[in-house]
């Protein structure tokens, strides 16, 4: 059968290849060129190599606990049972993830997990070493890549999908198929600071969203808690603190423990938190402090961490650096079943567009590449199998973009630009939200939604789509009264849903 994967990350990749290797006519269609995009940049690892003491029911456990309650058993258990085979793949494709001394994996422990399980690339450049040997495996088996091609919409047939709608080169054209696979990435880019590259505007959530596919947990954006401070945004691995870096306010006290037990390797959501609190405080950025590493472990463990700072003027080895949360990565997005199908036939959807479930409220570290190269492998196995009824007869979404907004935006609101929507979720629909500012939110962008204009350049269907999705997700976390995980209503009461992990999961697993 005809197939469009769209997006060249893990997900896409991994899904493109299965789907070529399994005899299907596979096209990659990418909005920049193969392999651009989140995975290039992840210096974190895949997760899910056990070692003494370790097992796939306690990696299962920590990501029921990390996800608040909200995960998806079922889901998880597909995660840990199908990680092994997909890190073994991922070797014999070519990854040279690092090894200790005796040659077996070397394992990092990283927040929120209760083991070291994690296995690196490079040190720091696991998602490069990833990108560069599936973009490789592509262009050994010749699957065909449209580049600097864009999204603008999927195109259907009936009830259906069939085909994709690009922008390439200032001409738009249809490109037929009998399945598509969204492989887009996620939307850092409705906030003002992210770590996510340039082309991270939500493209295939809102194109999902326009083809009436269902969207769920748009709420639950994850904060990544080490941000550099300083310069252009760029991310400080969590792995240097599952060395043993602290966190340290403006006294040098370390007062990640005010917020939870475990501290610096809390929870992401937990630690962003406390982060952003503190530096309200104190007037000023909080540090991260991992001078007792040495600059021989911190060059060796973290190059490309290393380079990075002692090109911007930084001696990590000597002195602790300004950090701050950033938008990193989005556990909502297109529903899925547990093989990627969506609620709109013909459709799939993986990697960080989709909402497979596994992340529930708030993602445990290190599972985005190993869910990105499971449910991948699993979309390309499930291509000609038939689309279940349960699907076709869900609700198109929960989010209600037309919900009456009791708020009115004051008068001295920004004309619409990109800048200022970012700064507006930045602040109303960030890290501590309250209803009146998500009120206030969805009141602004109503009415720059009702002023905007039919897009025709790339830029302007980006903001398109990320003024679509800027309302759809502070619409979700309106509706999301009460605070959980990654979505966190200061006016609010915290659920109890961190304190139940469903046990049945650790029975299966």
């Amino acid at each position: 059968m005809k197939v469009i994967v769209v997006g060249s990350g893990i997900a896409g990749l991994t899904a493109a290849l299965h789907s070529h290797e399994s005899g299907h006519d596979v096209t990659i269609v990418t909005k920049g060129d193969l392999g651009d995009g989140c995975t290039a940049l992840a210096q974190g690892g895949v997760a899910g190599v056990y070692g003494p003491g370790d097992s796939p029911s306690a990696h299962a456990a920590d990501t029921l606990v990390a996800g608040a309650g909200l995960s998806d058993p079922d889901a998880v258990r597909v995660l840990v049972s199908d990680g092994a085979a997909r890190i073994a793949e991922l070797i014999a494709r070519g990854v040279g993830f690092d090894r200790a001394d005796d040659g077996s994996l070397r394992l990092g422990r990283e927040a929120a997990h209760s083991h070291a399980r994690i296995a690196h690339a490079g040190g720091d450049a696991t998602g490069a070493a990833i990108s560069t040997a599936l973009v490789e495996c592509a262009r050994r088996l010749r699957i065909p890549v449209l580049t600097e091609a864009f999204l603008v919409d999927l195109v259907g047939e009936g009830d259906a999908v069939r085909g994709v709608r690009v922008l390439r080169d200032g001409v738009v054209s249809d490109l037929p198929a009998d399945a598509v696979i969204l492989a887009t990435g996620g939307a850092g880019h409705l906030y003002a600071h992210t770590t996510n590259p340039s082309g991270a505007t939500g493209d295939g959530i809102a194109a999902a969203l326009r083809a009436g596919a269902a969207v769920a947990d748009l709420e639950f954006v994850q904060f990544h808690p080490t941000v550099l401070a300083s310069g252009s945004a760029f991310l400080i691995s969590e792995a240097v603190r599952g060395e043993g870096a602290t966190l340290l306010d403006d006294q040098g006290r370390r007062f990640a423990f005010d917020s939870h037990p475990d501290g610096e390797l809390a929870p992401r959501d937990v630690v962003s938190r406390a982060i952003a609190r503190r530096a309200a405080t104190q007037g000023a950025p909080v540090r991260l402090d991992a001078t007792m590493l040495g600059a021989a472990t911190l060059a060796r463990r973290f190059p490309t961490i290393d380079r990075v700072m002692r090109e911007r003027g930084f001696d990590w080895a000597k002195d602790p650096v300004p950090v701050t949360p950033a938008a990193h990565y989005l556990m909502g997005g297109v529903v899925t079943d547990l093989e990627g199908r969506t609620s709109v036939p013909g459709l799939f959807a993986v990697g960080e567009v989709a909402r497979t479930g596994v992340h529930g409220a708030n993602r445990l570290a290190s599972n985005s590449l190993l869910e990105g190269a499971v449910f991948g492998a699993r979309a390309a196995a499930a291509l000609t199998a038939p689309w279940p009824a349960a699907l076709r007869a869900r609700d198109r979404t929960d989010i209600d973009l037309d919900r009456d907004i009791a708020a009115s935006a004051s008068r001295t609101e920004p004309a619409f630009t990109r800048a200022a929507l970012q700064q507006l979720m930045w602040e109303e629909v960030g890290l501590l939200r309250t209803g009146d500012g998500l009120a206030r939110a969805l009141a602004v962008l109503k009415e720059w939604d009702a002023a905007h204009t039919a897009p025709t350049t790339v830029a302007e269907h980006e903001d398109a789509n990320l003024l679509l999705l800027a309302r759809a997700t502070s619409a979700a976390a309106l509706a999301r009264t009460v605070s959980v995980g990654a979505h966190h209503r200061v006016d609010t009461a915290m659920t109890d849903a961190a304190s139940r992990t469903p046990s049945s999961i650790l029975e299966t697993v």
